[in-house]
């Protein structure tokens, strides 16, 4: 029997459960994998050959497509990743053939207050420590191959400061010019590491390098792993590495990874990671984890690699998208789709009662701190009001011609009345409805949410984009703001507007999609106005470009790359027991 999450840690019920899971060739053998498409890493953690599995089913038909979003979250989270593993544990318990698509965790959250984003309570991604340590080295491969390109660049500018143009020459290289207050590049670690944000290299003599500001971010930020989830294959890898942009000579030109002739060996790294790693629930379906932007700054899904095997090798996946559908769902919708040319045959809008109080006028949570009171007693006015959140998503889904079906992750301190509230006004604003008991419960608590969704799939849609790569730059911002965020318009700083005006005279723009940055606890920029705020104009103030990735990036409010560490981490509450070598405490 698996043990009680309401009486026991999420680590203690994937460790529990980890007694009974399938081995990666029992999986494989549930897949339909030959052999050689299998790279074991140990016993239950193996890589797939993403080539071979799309070569051999390349006439196979596609599965049905499932994306997994939200309403706008409160700072814990409402549990994308348990319902998405309780969605396929559900359909597994329904007889469906089912592989799930998650991203992978970064250590900075896992060992800070955020957590491993595992899933939780009976509805979780196992084995748990390798999922949330490291795995198969997907991340450490791609702080290798960032900071490579980081030496490479500033050994570069040390030499042209040491050296003539005629023995730069007799060393093949010609001078660059970099500017040192135009580097682009910044080191990049998987911690949260506030004390690294601003720092100073180079001190010493002129063998350690040039003196000038740089700093750390956290690694999962990397352009390189925006490119890992939107990349086809290697060789699109390969290019769009080559294409990156890290820093700008004295004449404004950009300096690329080509330019430092470092794309090749920054690719070599990444030449294990872009296969996707194989992983299952705490019920025994397959699940492919791969890739793990921030969802803010980057798209925030699990990669396009990753969702074109799952459709091969399922006749459904189920794929999560980061933070509300805001944000994760709009970069779904308008760049991993357009990337991939997949379309979705359902999307899935979480919301709990918690989040719902919060949007209607409950005290915001706090991470690390008790709920507050306020949480403890039924108040469906609060839920009621809560709701112009979750309807909003609604809409935003079914702009995107997606027949949406609503998840009410259930809590068990979850009053009847709250819960029949919710269902009461998304039956009425035309979206199915299911309560879900999957944290409790596993997947014979989730088949409500798997008939729903199955039932979703099968009716036809109509997905479109919200705009086309011909629309002006200025143009896509403002559909965004107004159709997916509520917004009244946009406002520009001096330096965005030149900005602006500048890359919608550049024809590679058209080439690019568009990235919005903006805080993830509000449909606004700012994230103390809750529900579904009327009446404000989205600030920019600042656009960049990842020509690598090819994102063209609007920023709106203040968004760091370099989490902070709290002062109650996770990583208090970790540890090993030496005798048997298992950690404790990770969730």
């Amino acid at each position: 029997m698996p043990l009680d999450p309401t009486k026991h840690a999420d680590w203690e019920i994937a460790e529990a459960a980890e007694g009974n899971m399938k081995t990666v060739y029992e999986l494989s053998e549930k897949l339909g994998l030959d052999k050689k498409e299998l790279l074991p890493h140990g016993h239950y953690l193996a890589k797939l050959d993403y080539r071979a599995i799309l070569e051999r089913l390349k006439d196979k038909p596609d599965g049905k497509y499932i994306d997994v979003t939200a309403i706008t979250p409160t700072p814990l989270g409402e549990g994308k990743s348990t319902c998405s593993m309780g969605l396929v544990q559900g359909m597994g318990k329904r007889g469906k053939s089912v592989v799930g698509a998650i991203r992978q965790p970064s250590g900075g959250p896992t060992m800070n207050i955020k957590g491993s984003a595992a899933g939780g309570g009976l509805s979780q991604c196992v084995p748990l420590t390798p999922f949330s340590l490291g795995m198969t080295g997907d991340i450490n491969a791609i702080m290798n191959a960032h900071n490579l390109g980081m030496v490479a660049l500033t050994s570069r500018m040390q030499h042209e400061s040491n050296y003539t143009d005629e023995q730069l020459s007799q060393r093949g290289l010609r001078r660059l010019d970099i500017h040192p207050k135009k580097v682009e590049f910044r080191w990049i670690m998987d911690y949260c590491a506030q004390a690294l944000r601003n720092i100073t290299i180079g001190l010493g003599g002129t063998s350690d390098g040039m003196t000038m500001q740089s700093g750390f971010n956290i690694a999962v930020s990397s352009e390189i792993m925006a490119i890992l989830s939107i990349a086809k294959d290697l060789k699109d890898m390969r290019e769009r590495i080559g294409r990156m942009v890290m820093a700008y000579d004295k004449q404004d030109r950009p300096i690329t990874a080509t330019d430092l002739d470092v794309a090749g060996a920054m690719t070599a790294w990444m030449v294990d990671a872009i296969n996707p790693n194989l992983m299952q629930t705490i019920e025994g379906q397959p699940v492919i984890v791969h890739a793990g932007p921030f969802a803010n700054i980057a798209i925030g899904q699990s990669s396009v690699i990753a969702d074109r095997v799952a459709l091969k090798l399922a006749d459904y996946n189920i794929t999560e998208s980061g933070f509300g559908a805001d944000i994760g769902f709009e970069k779904f919708w308008n760049l991993k789709c357009r990337y991939s040319g997949l379309k979705p045959n359902c999307a899935v809008v979480v919301a709990t009662i918690r989040a719902l109080k919060c949007h209607g006028g409950a005290p915001i949570p706090v991470p690390g701190r008790p709920m507050p009171e306020e949480y403890k007693g039924e108040n469906v006015g609060w839920v009621e009001k809560g709701c112009e959140n979750l309807i909003h998503h609604i809409e935003t889904v079914k702009k995107a011609g997606i027949n949406p079906v609503v998840c009410i992750n259930a809590f068990y301190t979850d009053s009847d009345n709250e819960t029949k509230a919710v269902r009461r006004i998304c039956e009425a604003a035309g979206a199915r409805v299911a309560l879900s008991k999957h944290w409790q419960y596993g997947g014979d608590g989730a088949l409500e949410f798997a008939d729903a969704v199955i039932d979703a799939c099968e009716e036809p849609n109509d997905f479109k984009f919200l705009y086309d790569l011909e629309t002006p730059l200025s143009k896509r911002i403002e559909l965004i703001v107004k159709e997916v965020y509520g917004g009244d318009g946009v406002s520009y700083t001096p330096e965005a507007q030149a900005k602006l005006k500048r890359l919608e005279a550049d024809p590679e723009m058209k080439q690019m999609t568009t990235c919005m940055v903006k805080t993830h606890l509000s449909l606004s920029h700012d994230p103390k106005l809750k529900g579904a705020p009327k009446g404000w104009t989205l600030p920019i103030r600042d656009i960049l470009t990842y020509k690598g990735a090819g994102f063209v990036v609007p920023v709106a409010g203040a968004i760091t790359l370099m989490p902070g560490t709290a002062s109650d981490p996770a990583y208090r509450r970790i540890d090993v027991d030496v005798e048997t070598g298992k950690v404790k405490g990770v969730f």
